[in-house]
């Protein structure tokens, strides 16, 4: 790769001339200057131009962003073939009861059932204890840990096609995602890394750029995941590409975040703002902690939070197994496209932070937020053909509002010193309605398969508007609040 001189770089001086349209270059070795063509090639600027790409691949390499992408991308391939594997080896099952679709949905929910509470429960306790090491200096291992878990499982499923080993064994796979912490672990390990790299005036833009790489990332795997899927190796049958190419993913991640990802020092002057990491997403007039605890509006965000996410986890839940029986019957490509369908949300909701916080309060944003879930969701009842699916999606599009913008309202209501505290429990809240909303659900959808199948979501949609009772009156207190302040401070 050359560079034409004259060049403004690398320090060379230009001399021009109005009758001689020459350029003279110093030479390094003897000091002398000799006229050159304007086309010709300059082999030390080449030189230079090399090892300074390299430099800059090398830098974007030792951030977090790589890793969040890699990841994202080997996980929506893992997820959408663990899902038609989880099918496929679910057809089979019959008995004199029940017809062979129904025990096919039957035997899918009882395995997403297991799985998933598994996945939820064990990853709790590793995922304090690599908080406390990240804590202690140890930012890497909230990270390397969990990654070599998502590794370990994705090897388990490529087993489990190839050899045509049980489906159990995927529960032993998911034990051992649960004990590396999981995505518990993991992804406030990546909050963590990215606030440290950033100061206290930009964390907020940094923090939703994870969350739009994150959202793209996902958008692009589940696109190409059903598609991989159908592709063949030799003769070991469909999922194995994707499937390789998962682990080959998530191998590149587990090897940058241990040899090339750069922990970044945070600055003494944002120590106090760490705690706020969340609250700097919301309006100006309200980034500063209340003094004391609010504890009513912390218990009315805590219950709006369980409720929406009692309502979301579960209707989601049901959704991977719902779009497989008919009328719907999805094949693989189709779930890919569904699966981008909700990754798109993660766009469109940090599309509609950034446009409604500028007009709107905190707790209106989150009511909007609801609002769409329990539209769409409510209409996803009534799903018989693919197009009201994505109809039904498509009014989902602020459906992930809420939840972060709860996170920041809690920060808000509680000292600095305690923030911390407050956000662990209310993500041990979530972790509460997880294991509620799986068996729940699930119940709930396999005894409505033959008269209502999208009773689930019908009961998603009531519980999500009972959800927005206590964020509204937690929005009435604190526009009480803040005219008290304003008419003290007249």
């Amino acid at each position: 790769m050359g560079v034409q001189s004259p060049s403004p770089h690398h320090n060379q001086r230009q001399f021009t001339s109005a009758t001689h349209a020459c350029d003279f270059h110093k030479r390094a070795t003897t000091g002398t200057y000799n006229c050159l063509g304007a086309s010709l090639k300059n082999p030390k600027t080449e030189s230079m131009v090399t090892p300074s790409l390299c430099q800059a691949a090398f830098a974007v390499f030792r951030q977090i962003e790589p890793i969040i992408v890699l990841e994202q991308l080997g996980s929506t391939l893992f997820d959408t073939a663990l899902q038609m594997v989880v099918r496929d080896r679910c057809a089979n099952i019959t008995d004199s009861v029940h017809s062979r679709e129904e025990n096919q949905q039957r035997g899918i929910t009882d395995f997403y059932m297991t799985y998933n509470l598994i996945v939820r429960i064990l990853p709790i306790i590793p995922a304090l204890v690599l908080a406390r090491l990240s804590d202690r200096g140890w930012r890497k291992a909230p990270i390397v840990v969990p990654l070599s878990g998502y590794l370990l499982s994705r090897l388990a499923l490529l087993l489990v096609v190839i050899f045509g080993l049980p489906l159990k064994v995927m529960f032993a796979a998911a034990v051992v995602f649960g004990l590396s912490g999981g995505f518990s672990a993991y992804w406030p390990g990546v909050m963590t890394l990215a606030s440290l790299g950033s100061s206290a005036a930009n964390r907020s833009q940094v923090m939703m750029k994870v969350e739009l790489l994150y959202g793209l990332a996902g958008l692009v795997g589940s696109l190409a995941s059903g598609h991989l899927f159908l592709l063949y190796s030799s003769s070991l049958g469909n999922g194995t590409i994707q499937l390789s190419v998962s682990m080959l993913l998530h191998l590149l991640c587990l090897i940058f975040s241990i040899a090339l990802l750069q922990v970044k020092q945070a600055n003494s002057e944002d120590s106090e703002d760490s705690y706020h990491l969340l609250s700097h997403a919301s309006r100006n007039t309200r980034l500063i902690a209340a003094p004391g605890i609010n504890m009513v509006n912390v218990v009315l965000l805590f219950l709006a939070a369980f409720l929406y996410d009692f309502a979301v986890g579960g209707a989601i839940e049901i959704l991977g197994s719902f779009v497989l029986k008919s009328p719907l019957s999805w094949t693989a490509t189709e779930v890919g496209y569904g699966n981008a369908a909700g990754c798109i949300i993660f766009l469109t909701s940090f599309i509609g932070v950034i446009v409604f916080r500028k007009c709107v309060s905190d707790e209106t944003m989150i009511l909007i937020g609801m609002l769409s879930f329990a539209s769409g969701i409510y209409l996803m009842s009534f799903v018989t053909q693919t197009y009201l699916f994505y109809i039904a999606r498509l009014l989902n599009l602020f459906a992930l509002i809420p939840m972060p913008t709860i996170r920041s309202l809690v920060s808000q209501q509680v000292p600095a010193s305690s923030c911390g505290t407050a956000l662990t429990l209310l993500q041990m809240t979530l972790k509460l309605a997880g294991v509620a909303y799986i068996p729940t659900f699930t119940k709930i959808y396999q005894n409505s398969l033959n008269w209502l199948p999208g009773l689930v979501f019908l009961l998603s949609s009531i519980i999500t508007v009972l959800a927005m009772i206590p964020i509204s009156i937690v929005g009435c207190r604190s526009a009480q609040t803040q005219q008290y302040v304003r008419i003290q401070g007249d």
